[in-house]
């Protein structure tokens, strides 16, 4: 039995997915909230702060009700259990953002690596792997902690 190549395509600011009979949509939302889960979770554990802290971001930066940016993050988990390799979903979704946009995802990485105050390597190498993973370039990443520094 062979499977039919996934199509991608964008609608909008949406990245729609066609494989066989099932179409998927990501947008924005999804890869910010993959982004910052697999960040959380690249040392083994998530802390109660940690998951806090991508809530309060994924809300405040897409103007979501706790509720939505709860459904947001819930599906970014879910799509990771299915397919933890999402490395091509992200790539294209991180190809529509702009360079403010890319280095607000950024700030936004670095905030889930402090929250729970505890600089973990595995975070930080994680965080520089999905920066790349997105096309962050390393003047940008460093833009970005320095923004981040000066909030802190």
């Amino acid at each position: 039995m062979t499977e039919n190549p996934a199509t991608t395509r964008f609608e909008g600011d949406k990245l729609v997915v066609e494989s066989g009979t099932e179409t998927k949509e990501f947008d924005a939302e999804f890869l910010v909230a993959v982004l910052l889960f697999s960040i959380a979770s690249s040392d083994g554990e998530i802390s109660p702060i940690e998951i806090e802290k991508m809530m309060q971001l994924v809300a405040s930066h897409f103007e979501l009700g706790s509720s939505e940016s709860i459904e947001v993050l819930k599906h970014a988990v879910e799509s990771l259990s299915a397919n933890p390799d999402l490395s091509g979903i992200l790539k294209d979704l991180a190809s529509n953002l702009t360079s403010t946009q890319k280095e607000d995802v950024a700030v936004m990485m670095f905030e889930v690596v402090a929250a729970d105050n505890r600089e973990e390597e595995k975070e930080t190498d994680a965080l520089a792997a999905a920066a790349e993973k997105i096309g962050i370039s390393q003047e940008l990443l460093e833009t970005a902690r320095q923004r981040f520094s000066a909030g802190h």
